[in-house]
């Protein structure tokens, strides 16, 4: 596959294995041998990429920032932590 979107074999490799994120270059080359759109293949890496940064750390991200609370009926703004 690699010689028939004209990338070398080792792009695509790491990019199987997670060593190596989606380029624009790489989603457009996938998107016209596949027949499928760039946005296909750059959400695919963009989805994996949430999922491992929400794995190794949405802990520290809940413990360090707060929720933004805007009440309509008052008009007030409040900061929770």
């Amino acid at each position: 596959m690699a010689k028939e979107v004209n990338v070398p074999a080792r792009r695509i490799n790491e990019i199987v294995k997670g060593q190596r994120a989606m380029s624009v270059d790489t989603a457009y080359r996938l998107a016209r041998y596949f027949q499928t759109s760039p946005e296909f293949w750059l959400n695919l890496q963009t989805k994996y990429d949430l999922e491992i940064y929400k794995n190794q750390n949405l802990l520290e991200v809940e413990k360090e920032v707060g929720i933004f609370n805007l009440n309509l009926t008052t008009a007030k703004v409040s900061y929770n932590v």
